[in-house]
């Protein structure tokens, strides 16, 4: 049941790419960011406003590390979709399979072996090669790539406490600490309206019930139920839906060169997966 619900959020957040480009070229980028998170925010608190009381100062503050560092990766991740093509960004995020074995080393000291480096290098391939796909652009890929080490922290936290505090709650304070976040943004720069149309609404509906506040819960429940080894894989699938939708709804062409650089990302991932597994076992042990 959990690796089911598992697979089905990396379809969501495959098919939310697509959305999400098309909303943010007619709605603010951090506006749309803070209502998306109201929105999860206010689906949680149905169940889970009670709860917060149960997390304790440590709880609260747990929350509000994934709250920052899922903001800053999901920040970066769209304001690079709406610079680059969807498969690119489908494929770039997956990386965070190759980073958490790498962030396991420089935090915590894990020992990270060939394969993690093979990973590294053929992603520096893929990355290479679409750097010189003309359809999508290097600055938004770069800002792709900067948002999957703050959802690979994230993933890595995730793991820490997925068994320490009570999930709902956990996931609550999250989502709020992002709508709060992106909030502050989109007031500063005086983006915030009301949103119009089917294209917003419709995207905001689905990214703020479906691919944040249920998500991640399922996110944070699952951890505590299957192995680390079958979620690194399963979180890989989301480059495959990307590309896929990519393909079909957004009417992404790369090229032989594009897809050649998807697909060397795709392998480095595929490499990589057994280490990053290998870490997060490790962290969940911890302390």
């Amino acid at each position: 049941m959990a690796l089911l619900a598992l697979i089905a959020v990396t379809v969501v957040w495959g098919v939310t790419f697509v959305q999400v480009k098309d909303a943010v070229e007619i709605y603010p980028l951090f506006a749309f960011l803070a209502v998306r998170y109201a929105i999860a925010t206010g689906v949680l608190g149905l169940v889970g406003a009670r709860r917060v009381g149960t997390l304790g100062r440590s709880g609260l503050a747990a929350g509000g590390v994934l709250g920052v560092l899922l903001g800053i990766g999901i920040g970066l991740q769209t304001a690079g979709l709406e610079r680059t093509t969807v498969s690119s960004t489908g494929f770039i995020t997956g990386l965070y399979v190759v980073f958490t074995p790498l962030f396991g080393l420089v935090l915590f000291r894990t020992r990270v072996g060939a394969e993690v480096w093979l990973g590294v290098v053929l992603s520096v391939i893929g990355l290479g090669m679409l750097s010189g796909v003309h359809v999508g652009s290097t600055t938004g890929d770069l800002l792709v790539l900067a948002s999957t080490s703050a959802q690979a922290l994230q993933i890595v936290m995730v793991e820490r406490y997925a068994n320490r505090y009570d999930a709902i709650a956990l996931t609550l304070v999250e989502m709020a600490t992002c709508f709060l976040g992106f909030l502050v943004i989109a007031l500063a720069l005086g983006d915030l309206s009301v949103p119009r149309g089917w294209t917003v609404w419709g995207a905001l509906i689905v990214t703020g019930v479906f691919a944040s506040a249920f998500a991640f819960l399922i996110q944070i429940w699952a951890q505590r139920r299957i192995s680390a080894a079958r979620i690194a894989l399963v979180f890989a699938l989301e480059t495959v839906w990307a590309g896929f939708f990519g393909f079909v709804l957004d009417g992404d062409r790369l090229g032989w060169l594009g897809w050649g650089g998807c697909a060397a990302i795709l392998a480095g991932i595929v490499v990589a997966e057994p280490a990053a597994a290998g870490v997060l076992r490790r962290l969940a042990r911890r302390p």
